[in-house]
Protein backbone atom coordinates (compact mmCIF):
# COMPACT_ATOMS: atom_id res chain seq x y z
CA UNK A 1 0.00 0.00 0.00
CA UNK A 2 1.34 3.22 -0.96
CA UNK A 3 1.84 5.90 1.61
CA UNK A 4 1.43 8.70 -0.60
CA UNK A 5 -2.39 10.30 -0.94
CA UNK A 6 -2.29 12.78 -3.73
CA UNK A 7 -5.42 14.45 -6.12
CA UNK A 8 -3.67 12.52 -9.31
CA UNK A 9 -3.87 9.14 -7.65
CA UNK A 10 -7.46 9.36 -6.20
CA UNK A 11 -8.71 11.19 -9.62
CA UNK A 12 -6.87 7.91 -11.38
CA UNK A 13 -8.90 5.93 -8.75
CA UNK A 14 -12.18 7.07 -9.50
CA UNK A 15 -11.76 6.99 -12.98
CA UNK A 16 -11.21 2.93 -13.39
CA UNK A 17 -13.81 2.80 -9.70
CA UNK A 18 -16.22 0.00 -10.37
CA UNK A 19 -19.46 -0.03 -7.53
CA UNK A 20 -20.34 -3.43 -6.28
CA UNK A 21 -23.89 -2.48 -6.20
CA UNK A 22 -25.89 -6.11 -5.77
CA UNK A 23 -26.15 -8.18 -2.72
CA UNK A 24 -23.51 -10.57 -2.58
CA UNK A 25 -25.17 -14.55 -1.20
CA UNK A 26 -23.27 -17.23 -1.90
CA UNK A 27 -20.50 -16.02 -2.68
CA UNK A 28 -21.95 -14.10 -5.92
CA UNK A 29 -23.45 -11.19 -6.62
CA UNK A 30 -27.22 -11.05 -7.42
CA UNK A 31 -29.73 -8.31 -7.56
CA UNK A 32 -32.60 -8.16 -4.86
CA UNK A 33 -35.38 -10.87 -5.77
CA UNK A 34 -37.74 -8.05 -6.09
CA UNK A 35 -35.42 -6.24 -8.67
CA UNK A 36 -36.15 -3.13 -6.54
CA UNK A 37 -33.09 -0.79 -5.98
CA UNK A 38 -32.37 2.40 -4.48
CA UNK A 39 -30.59 5.80 -5.18
CA UNK A 40 -26.95 6.42 -2.80
CA UNK A 41 -25.58 9.64 -2.72
CA UNK A 42 -22.59 11.78 -2.46
CA UNK A 43 -23.26 13.79 0.36
CA UNK A 44 -20.93 16.59 -1.11
CA UNK A 45 -22.49 17.22 -4.18
CA UNK A 46 -26.13 15.84 -3.65
CA UNK A 47 -25.59 13.78 -6.84
CA UNK A 48 -26.73 10.08 -7.41
CA UNK A 49 -23.63 7.69 -7.19
CA UNK A 50 -25.63 4.38 -8.06
CA UNK A 51 -28.59 2.29 -7.50
CA UNK A 52 -28.12 -0.70 -5.16
CA UNK A 53 -30.25 -3.65 -4.03
CA UNK A 54 -32.86 -3.29 -2.08
CA UNK A 55 -33.32 -6.57 -0.05
CA UNK A 56 -36.32 -7.25 1.61
CA UNK A 57 -37.18 -10.33 3.97
CA UNK A 58 -36.57 -12.89 1.12
CA UNK A 59 -33.05 -11.84 0.31
CA UNK A 60 -31.94 -12.11 4.42
CA UNK A 61 -33.63 -15.43 4.33
CA UNK A 62 -31.25 -16.52 1.18
CA UNK A 63 -28.43 -15.09 2.73
CA UNK A 64 -29.24 -17.06 5.90
CA UNK A 65 -30.23 -20.38 4.52
CA UNK A 66 -27.00 -20.24 2.54
CA UNK A 67 -24.85 -18.95 5.75
CA UNK A 68 -26.68 -22.19 7.78
CA UNK A 69 -25.71 -24.22 4.77
CA UNK A 70 -21.47 -23.23 4.73
CA UNK A 71 -21.54 -23.64 8.60
CA UNK A 72 -22.98 -26.72 8.88
CA UNK A 73 -20.85 -28.09 6.38
CA UNK A 74 -18.08 -27.01 8.31
CA UNK A 75 -16.63 -25.54 5.16
CA UNK A 76 -15.20 -22.61 7.66
CA UNK A 77 -16.61 -23.89 10.92
CA UNK A 78 -15.07 -27.01 10.83
CA UNK A 79 -11.17 -25.89 9.56
CA UNK A 80 -8.73 -25.58 12.25
CA UNK A 81 -7.91 -22.36 13.78
CA UNK A 82 -4.69 -21.65 11.88
CA UNK A 83 -6.08 -22.76 8.83
CA UNK A 84 -8.63 -19.97 9.30
CA UNK A 85 -6.27 -17.45 10.53
CA UNK A 86 -4.10 -18.10 7.61
CA UNK A 87 -7.18 -16.83 4.81
CA UNK A 88 -7.97 -13.76 7.41
CA UNK A 89 -4.45 -12.57 6.93
CA UNK A 90 -4.81 -13.03 3.39
CA UNK A 91 -8.39 -11.04 3.69
CA UNK A 92 -6.17 -8.39 5.30
CA UNK A 93 -3.54 -8.06 3.10
CA UNK A 94 -6.15 -7.70 -0.01
CA UNK A 95 -7.61 -4.62 2.05
CA UNK A 96 -4.33 -3.13 2.51
CA UNK A 97 -3.68 -3.64 -1.19
CA UNK A 98 -6.97 -1.84 -2.19
CA UNK A 99 -6.76 0.80 0.72
CA UNK A 100 -7.00 3.66 -1.93
CA UNK A 101 -10.01 2.19 -4.14
CA UNK A 102 -11.99 1.55 -0.32
CA UNK A 103 -10.99 5.06 0.69
CA UNK A 104 -12.46 6.49 -2.43
CA UNK A 105 -15.64 4.84 -1.73
CA UNK A 106 -16.03 5.37 1.81
CA UNK A 107 -14.99 9.14 1.10
CA UNK A 108 -17.88 9.13 -2.04
CA UNK A 109 -20.00 7.78 -0.29
CA UNK A 110 -20.31 9.15 3.46
CA UNK A 111 -18.82 12.22 2.96
CA UNK A 112 -15.87 11.66 4.87
CA UNK A 113 -12.82 13.25 4.60
CA UNK A 114 -10.67 10.95 2.29
CA UNK A 115 -7.09 11.57 4.57
CA UNK A 116 -8.79 10.04 7.04
CA UNK A 117 -10.46 7.09 5.26
CA UNK A 118 -6.94 6.42 3.83
CA UNK A 119 -4.76 6.80 6.52
CA UNK A 120 -6.84 5.85 9.55
CA UNK A 121 -10.26 4.14 8.39
CA UNK A 122 -8.96 1.50 6.13
CA UNK A 123 -5.77 0.52 7.41
CA UNK A 124 -7.40 -0.12 10.80
CA UNK A 125 -9.69 -2.50 8.93
CA UNK A 126 -6.97 -4.32 7.54
CA UNK A 127 -5.05 -3.96 11.38
CA UNK A 128 -8.31 -5.37 13.00
CA UNK A 129 -8.96 -8.33 10.71
CA UNK A 130 -5.18 -9.15 11.11
CA UNK A 131 -5.24 -8.92 14.72
CA UNK A 132 -8.12 -11.34 15.02
CA UNK A 133 -6.95 -13.41 13.00
CA UNK A 134 -3.66 -13.64 14.90
CA UNK A 135 -5.20 -14.69 18.31
CA UNK A 136 -7.17 -17.69 16.49
CA UNK A 137 -4.74 -20.41 17.58
CA UNK A 138 -3.43 -18.65 20.61
CA UNK A 139 -6.51 -19.06 23.07
CA UNK A 140 -6.96 -22.26 24.72
CA UNK A 141 -10.09 -23.86 26.47
CA UNK A 142 -9.75 -24.73 30.33
CA UNK A 143 -10.18 -27.76 32.53
CA UNK A 144 -12.33 -27.04 34.91
CA UNK A 145 -11.05 -28.06 38.83
CA UNK A 146 -13.18 -30.87 39.66
CA UNK A 147 -12.80 -33.86 41.97
CA UNK A 148 -10.66 -36.97 41.57
CA UNK A 149 -12.47 -38.87 39.34
CA UNK A 150 -13.98 -36.76 36.88
CA UNK A 151 -12.28 -34.46 33.99
CA UNK A 152 -14.58 -31.46 32.89
CA UNK A 153 -13.89 -29.48 30.22
CA UNK A 154 -15.13 -25.66 29.20
CA UNK A 155 -14.71 -25.30 24.91
CA UNK A 156 -15.85 -22.05 22.86
CA UNK A 157 -18.23 -23.32 20.39
CA UNK A 158 -19.32 -20.64 17.43
CA UNK A 159 -22.68 -19.37 18.03
CA UNK A 160 -23.79 -20.15 14.07
CA UNK A 161 -25.09 -17.72 12.03
CA UNK A 162 -24.47 -14.33 12.26
CA UNK A 163 -26.61 -11.29 11.64
CA UNK A 164 -24.41 -8.20 11.81
CA UNK A 165 -26.46 -4.33 11.32
CA UNK A 166 -24.07 -1.10 10.37
CA UNK A 167 -23.90 2.18 11.09
CA UNK A 168 -23.22 4.65 8.11
CA UNK A 169 -20.40 6.74 10.09
CA UNK A 170 -17.40 4.39 9.66
CA UNK A 171 -18.75 1.63 7.39
CA UNK A 172 -15.63 -0.46 6.53
CA UNK A 173 -14.03 0.15 10.01
CA UNK A 174 -17.30 -1.04 11.44
CA UNK A 175 -17.43 -4.16 8.87
CA UNK A 176 -14.23 -4.69 10.51
CA UNK A 177 -14.98 -4.69 14.24
CA UNK A 178 -17.69 -7.36 13.58
CA UNK A 179 -16.07 -9.56 10.82
CA UNK A 180 -13.19 -10.24 12.87
CA UNK A 181 -14.18 -12.09 15.68
CA UNK A 182 -17.31 -13.04 13.72
CA UNK A 183 -15.38 -15.14 11.21
CA UNK A 184 -12.37 -16.24 13.27
CA UNK A 185 -14.06 -18.08 15.58
CA UNK A 186 -15.76 -19.65 12.91
CA UNK A 187 -19.01 -18.32 12.17
CA UNK A 188 -21.22 -17.36 9.28
CA UNK A 189 -22.34 -14.12 8.73
CA UNK A 190 -25.23 -12.06 7.08
CA UNK A 191 -24.18 -8.11 6.96
CA UNK A 192 -26.64 -5.69 6.20
CA UNK A 193 -24.65 -2.04 5.96
CA UNK A 194 -26.46 1.15 6.13
CA UNK A 195 -27.99 2.10 3.33
CA UNK A 196 -26.49 5.21 2.84
CA UNK A 197 -23.25 3.48 2.75
CA UNK A 198 -23.35 -0.08 0.97
CA UNK A 199 -20.23 0.39 -1.74
CA UNK A 200 -16.83 -0.13 0.28
CA UNK A 201 -18.99 -3.46 2.45
CA UNK A 202 -19.88 -5.05 -0.86
CA UNK A 203 -16.79 -4.49 -1.88
CA UNK A 204 -15.07 -6.16 1.06
CA UNK A 205 -17.29 -9.20 0.85
CA UNK A 206 -15.58 -9.56 -2.56
CA UNK A 207 -12.17 -9.19 -1.34
CA UNK A 208 -13.14 -11.78 1.37
CA UNK A 209 -14.20 -14.62 -1.29
CA UNK A 210 -11.06 -13.74 -3.27
CA UNK A 211 -9.03 -14.42 0.00
CA UNK A 212 -10.15 -17.71 0.36
CA UNK A 213 -13.18 -17.41 2.60
CA UNK A 214 -15.87 -19.64 1.58
CA UNK A 215 -19.20 -19.54 -0.42
CA UNK A 216 -22.17 -18.65 2.04
CA UNK A 217 -19.52 -17.87 5.03
CA UNK A 218 -19.75 -14.04 4.64
CA UNK A 219 -23.02 -12.55 2.56
CA UNK A 220 -23.82 -8.89 2.16
CA UNK A 221 -27.71 -7.77 2.27
CA UNK A 222 -28.07 -4.04 1.44
CA UNK A 223 -31.13 -2.77 2.19
CA UNK A 224 -33.11 -0.46 4.22
CA UNK A 225 -32.90 -0.69 7.99
CA UNK A 226 -36.46 -1.04 8.49
CA UNK A 227 -36.98 -3.89 5.97
CA UNK A 228 -33.67 -5.60 5.57
CA UNK A 229 -32.80 -5.18 9.00
CA UNK A 230 -35.42 -5.92 10.67
CA UNK A 231 -35.34 -9.35 8.69
CA UNK A 232 -32.20 -10.00 10.54
CA UNK A 233 -33.33 -9.27 13.66
CA UNK A 234 -36.86 -10.98 13.27
CA UNK A 235 -35.15 -14.35 11.28
CA UNK A 236 -35.54 -17.76 13.39
CA UNK A 237 -32.59 -19.17 11.71
CA UNK A 238 -30.23 -16.42 12.82
CA UNK A 239 -28.28 -17.24 16.18
CA UNK A 240 -26.78 -13.54 16.91
CA UNK A 241 -27.91 -10.35 16.19
CA UNK A 242 -24.97 -7.60 16.35
CA UNK A 243 -25.85 -3.97 15.65
CA UNK A 244 -23.91 -0.54 16.00
CA UNK A 245 -26.24 2.94 15.83
CA UNK A 246 -28.36 4.10 17.47
CA UNK A 247 -30.13 3.92 21.08
CA UNK A 248 -33.30 4.09 19.59
CA UNK A 249 -33.03 1.34 16.83
CA UNK A 250 -30.81 -1.16 19.11
CA UNK A 251 -33.92 -1.21 21.56
CA UNK A 252 -35.84 -2.79 18.09
CA UNK A 253 -33.25 -5.69 17.93
CA UNK A 254 -34.25 -6.20 21.82
CA UNK A 255 -37.64 -6.76 20.83
CA UNK A 256 -37.30 -8.41 17.46
CA UNK A 257 -34.95 -11.35 19.58
CA UNK A 258 -38.15 -11.58 21.81
CA UNK A 259 -40.35 -12.10 19.03
CA UNK A 260 -38.55 -14.68 17.10
CA UNK A 261 -36.31 -17.15 18.94
CA UNK A 262 -34.22 -15.52 21.57
CA UNK A 263 -31.46 -14.98 19.52
CA UNK A 264 -28.12 -13.35 21.28
CA UNK A 265 -27.85 -9.62 20.84
CA UNK A 266 -24.81 -7.65 21.18
CA UNK A 267 -25.66 -3.53 20.75
CA UNK A 268 -22.81 -0.18 20.80
CA UNK A 269 -25.19 2.70 20.55
CA UNK A 270 -25.64 6.38 20.70
CA UNK A 271 -23.38 8.48 23.40
CA UNK A 272 -23.11 12.39 24.89
CA UNK A 273 -19.66 11.91 26.06
CA UNK A 274 -17.89 14.67 28.08
CA UNK A 275 -15.03 15.88 28.32
CA UNK A 276 -13.56 16.90 31.44
CA UNK A 277 -10.63 19.63 31.72
CA UNK A 278 -9.50 20.05 35.58
CA UNK A 279 -7.70 23.57 36.27
CA UNK A 280 -4.82 22.21 37.13
CA UNK A 281 -3.94 21.64 33.16
CA UNK A 282 -0.39 23.50 32.01
CA UNK A 283 -1.07 22.97 28.02
CA UNK A 284 -3.96 24.52 26.99
CA UNK A 285 -3.48 24.42 23.42
CA UNK A 286 -2.33 20.67 23.21
CA UNK A 287 -6.06 20.51 25.28
CA UNK A 288 -7.93 22.11 22.51
CA UNK A 289 -6.30 20.11 19.75
CA UNK A 290 -7.47 17.13 21.48
CA UNK A 291 -10.91 19.20 22.57
CA UNK A 292 -11.43 19.74 18.73
CA UNK A 293 -10.62 16.61 17.55
CA UNK A 294 -12.51 14.46 20.22
CA UNK A 295 -16.00 16.79 18.97
CA UNK A 296 -15.62 17.34 15.28
CA UNK A 297 -13.46 14.26 14.04
CA UNK A 298 -15.58 12.47 11.37
CA UNK A 299 -18.06 16.04 11.53
CA UNK A 300 -19.30 15.00 14.66
CA UNK A 301 -20.88 11.63 13.34
CA UNK A 302 -19.28 9.19 15.87
CA UNK A 303 -20.64 7.43 18.91
CA UNK A 304 -17.72 8.44 21.07
CA UNK A 305 -17.81 11.99 19.98
CA UNK A 306 -16.81 14.64 23.00
CA UNK A 307 -19.85 16.53 22.73
CA UNK A 308 -19.97 18.38 26.11
CA UNK A 309 -16.77 19.88 27.26
CA UNK A 310 -17.17 20.31 30.84
CA UNK A 311 -14.20 22.59 31.69
CA UNK A 312 -13.28 24.69 35.11
CA UNK A 313 -14.66 28.09 35.16
CA UNK A 314 -11.06 29.48 35.66
CA UNK A 315 -10.12 28.78 32.16
CA UNK A 316 -12.87 28.42 30.12
CA UNK A 317 -12.48 31.28 28.72
CA UNK A 318 -8.54 30.71 27.57
CA UNK A 319 -8.79 27.33 26.54
CA UNK A 320 -11.99 28.56 24.15
CA UNK A 321 -10.05 31.24 23.01
CA UNK A 322 -6.84 28.89 21.71
CA UNK A 323 -9.99 26.27 20.40
CA UNK A 324 -11.02 29.61 18.43
CA UNK A 325 -7.58 29.95 17.00
CA UNK A 326 -7.38 25.89 15.95
CA UNK A 327 -10.40 25.89 14.21
CA UNK A 328 -9.86 29.16 12.40
CA UNK A 329 -6.10 27.68 11.02
CA UNK A 330 -6.13 23.56 11.22
CA UNK A 331 -9.90 22.60 10.17
CA UNK A 332 -10.62 23.06 6.68
CA UNK A 333 -14.05 22.16 5.30
CA UNK A 334 -14.78 21.53 2.14
CA UNK A 335 -14.52 18.32 -0.32
CA UNK A 336 -14.18 15.02 1.15
CA UNK A 337 -12.11 13.86 -1.91
CA UNK A 338 -9.08 16.91 -1.34
CA UNK A 339 -6.51 15.30 0.67
CA UNK A 340 -6.12 18.57 2.91
CA UNK A 341 -10.02 18.31 3.83
CA UNK A 342 -10.22 17.94 7.84
CA UNK A 343 -14.16 18.58 7.65
CA UNK A 344 -16.04 16.95 4.78
CA UNK A 345 -20.33 16.62 4.44
CA UNK A 346 -22.76 15.35 6.49
CA UNK A 347 -24.34 12.20 5.40
CA UNK A 348 -27.38 13.19 3.77
CA UNK A 349 -29.64 16.18 3.54
CA UNK A 350 -32.27 15.16 6.21
CA UNK A 351 -29.58 14.45 8.65
CA UNK A 352 -27.88 17.72 7.90
CA UNK A 353 -31.82 19.52 8.82
CA UNK A 354 -31.57 17.27 11.62
CA UNK A 355 -28.73 18.84 13.05
CA UNK A 356 -29.22 22.74 11.63
CA UNK A 357 -33.02 22.42 13.48
CA UNK A 358 -30.73 21.61 16.72
CA UNK A 359 -28.74 24.64 16.81
CA UNK A 360 -31.50 26.95 15.47
CA UNK A 361 -33.60 25.42 19.20
CA UNK A 362 -30.26 26.21 20.90
CA UNK A 363 -30.28 29.76 19.19
CA UNK A 364 -33.62 30.38 20.44
CA UNK A 365 -33.60 29.27 24.23
CA UNK A 366 -30.55 31.90 24.08
CA UNK A 367 -27.47 30.23 24.18
CA UNK A 368 -25.00 31.81 21.96
CA UNK A 369 -22.50 30.15 19.03
CA UNK A 370 -19.04 31.47 19.33
CA UNK A 371 -18.21 29.39 16.24
CA UNK A 372 -20.09 28.18 13.49
CA UNK A 373 -23.83 27.75 13.47
CA UNK A 374 -24.48 27.31 9.87
CA UNK A 375 -24.70 25.48 7.23
CA UNK A 376 -21.78 26.16 4.51
CA UNK A 377 -20.71 25.65 1.02
CA UNK A 378 -24.13 25.64 -0.13
CA UNK A 379 -23.36 26.39 -3.98
CA UNK A 380 -21.93 22.95 -3.82
CA UNK A 381 -25.52 21.53 -3.22
CA UNK A 382 -23.70 19.37 -0.68
CA UNK A 383 -24.69 19.02 2.88
CA UNK A 384 -21.92 21.33 5.29
CA UNK A 385 -22.15 22.49 8.67
CA UNK A 386 -20.22 24.34 10.12
CA UNK A 387 -18.34 23.18 13.33
CA UNK A 388 -20.17 24.86 16.03
CA UNK A 389 -19.10 25.99 19.48
CA UNK A 390 -22.01 26.88 21.67
CA UNK A 391 -20.71 28.68 25.36
CA UNK A 392 -21.79 28.93 28.41
CA UNK A 393 -24.44 26.13 28.49
CA UNK A 394 -26.76 24.96 30.90
CA UNK A 395 -26.15 21.22 31.63
CA UNK A 396 -30.03 21.11 31.01
CA UNK A 397 -29.97 22.12 28.06
CA UNK A 398 -31.14 20.04 24.88
CA UNK A 399 -27.76 21.21 22.96
CA UNK A 400 -26.04 19.48 26.36
CA UNK A 401 -28.68 16.64 26.77
CA UNK A 402 -29.79 15.11 23.21
CA UNK A 403 -26.88 13.10 20.86
CA UNK A 404 -26.82 15.65 18.02
CA UNK A 405 -24.51 13.55 16.19
CA UNK A 406 -23.17 16.47 14.09
CA UNK A 407 -20.19 18.83 14.45
CA UNK A 408 -21.74 20.93 17.71
CA UNK A 409 -19.73 20.98 20.75
CA UNK A 410 -21.52 22.08 24.14
CA UNK A 411 -19.29 24.02 26.60
CA UNK A 412 -20.63 23.56 30.37
CA UNK A 413 -18.31 25.41 32.65
CA UNK A 414 -18.18 24.10 36.78
CA UNK A 415 -16.85 25.23 39.72
CA UNK A 416 -15.37 22.01 41.95
CA UNK A 417 -14.48 18.09 40.90
CA UNK A 418 -18.17 16.73 42.38
CA UNK A 419 -19.95 19.27 40.42
CA UNK A 420 -18.06 18.17 37.21
CA UNK A 421 -18.63 14.03 37.75
CA UNK A 422 -22.34 14.90 38.31
CA UNK A 423 -22.67 16.94 34.78
CA UNK A 424 -20.65 14.34 33.34
CA UNK A 425 -22.81 11.26 34.85
CA UNK A 426 -26.28 13.03 34.34
CA UNK A 427 -26.95 11.16 31.05
CA UNK A 428 -28.47 7.90 30.19
CA UNK A 429 -25.35 7.00 28.06
CA UNK A 430 -22.08 6.04 29.16
CA UNK A 431 -20.09 5.11 26.50
CA UNK A 432 -16.98 7.30 26.44
CA UNK A 433 -15.60 10.09 28.49
CA UNK A 434 -12.10 12.28 28.07
CA UNK A 435 -10.41 13.64 31.40
CA UNK A 436 -7.42 15.94 31.75
CA UNK A 437 -5.57 16.49 34.73
CA UNK A 438 -1.77 16.52 35.93
CA UNK A 439 -2.63 15.38 38.98
CA UNK A 440 -2.59 11.80 39.54
CA UNK A 441 -4.57 11.38 42.48
CA UNK A 442 -6.98 13.55 40.61
CA UNK A 443 -6.99 11.20 37.73
CA UNK A 444 -7.38 8.03 39.40
CA UNK A 445 -10.53 9.43 41.81
CA UNK A 446 -12.13 11.14 38.75
CA UNK A 447 -11.81 8.07 36.33
CA UNK A 448 -13.31 5.99 38.44
CA UNK A 449 -16.10 8.07 39.04
CA UNK A 450 -17.02 8.92 35.70
CA UNK A 451 -19.52 6.22 34.57
CA UNK A 452 -18.45 5.46 30.62
CA UNK A 453 -16.70 2.34 28.98
CA UNK A 454 -14.00 4.28 28.07
CA UNK A 455 -11.83 7.07 30.13
CA UNK A 456 -9.55 8.19 28.19
CA UNK A 457 -7.04 10.72 30.33
CA UNK A 458 -5.00 13.81 28.79
CA UNK A 459 -6.08 12.88 25.19
CA UNK A 460 -8.59 12.00 23.75
CA UNK A 461 -8.78 7.65 22.16
CA UNK A 462 -11.07 5.02 21.78
CA UNK A 463 -8.10 2.76 22.66
CA UNK A 464 -6.82 0.66 19.94
CA UNK A 465 -7.90 -2.96 19.15
CA UNK A 466 -6.59 -4.36 21.99
CA UNK A 467 -8.90 -2.87 24.49
CA UNK A 468 -12.85 -3.61 24.42
CA UNK A 469 -15.44 -0.77 23.36
CA UNK A 470 -18.57 -0.16 24.34
CA UNK A 471 -20.67 1.37 26.79
CA UNK A 472 -22.73 1.37 29.92
CA UNK A 473 -25.91 2.42 30.21
CA UNK A 474 -28.15 2.99 27.16
CA UNK A 475 -24.93 3.42 25.25
CA UNK A 476 -24.35 -0.70 25.11
CA UNK A 477 -26.09 -4.37 25.55
CA UNK A 478 -24.45 -7.72 25.38
CA UNK A 479 -20.95 -7.50 24.68
CA UNK A 480 -18.11 -5.06 23.33
CA UNK A 481 -16.31 -4.79 20.12
CA UNK A 482 -12.75 -5.15 19.66
CA UNK A 483 -10.29 -7.08 21.72
CA UNK A 484 -9.86 -10.43 23.20
CA UNK A 485 -13.59 -10.23 25.01
CA UNK A 486 -15.36 -9.67 21.60
CA UNK A 487 -14.64 -13.26 20.69
CA UNK A 488 -16.31 -14.58 23.57
CA UNK A 489 -19.80 -12.63 22.52
CA UNK A 490 -19.64 -14.70 19.11
CA UNK A 491 -18.98 -18.19 21.11
CA UNK A 492 -21.13 -20.64 22.80
CA UNK A 493 -19.35 -22.01 25.93
CA UNK A 494 -19.94 -25.86 26.30
CA UNK A 495 -19.12 -28.07 29.40
CA UNK A 496 -18.16 -31.72 28.79
CA UNK A 497 -18.51 -33.58 32.19
CA UNK A 498 -16.11 -36.64 31.84
CA UNK A 499 -17.05 -39.64 34.58
CA UNK A 500 -13.82 -41.58 34.97
CA UNK A 501 -14.29 -45.41 35.76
Amino acid sequence: MSDILTQDAIAHQIERLEYRNQAFIDGRFVPARSGETFDTLNPATGEVLTQVAACDATDVDLAVQAARRAFEAGVWSGLAPAERKAIMQRFADLIEEHCLELAVLEALEAGKPIAECFNVDIPDTANTIRWHAEAADKLYDAVAPTEKGVVATVSREPIGVVGAVLPWNFPAMMAGWKLGPALITGNSVVLKPAELTSLSTTRLAELAFEAGIPAGVLNVVPGLGHVAGKAIGLHPDVDLAAFTGSTEVGRKFLEYSAASNLKRVVLECGGKNPQVVMPDVSDLKAVATDVLAAAFWNMGENCSAGSRLIVHRSIKDALLDEMQVQLASDWKIGDPLDPEVQLGALIEQAHMEKVLAHIEQAKADGLQAVSGGERVLEESDGYFVAPTIFDDVPSEAAVACEEIFGPVLAVIPFDTEEEAIAIANDTCYGLAASLWSEDLNTVHRMAAAIKAGTVSVNCFSEGDITTPFGGYKQSGFGGRDKSIYAHDQYCELKTTWIQLS
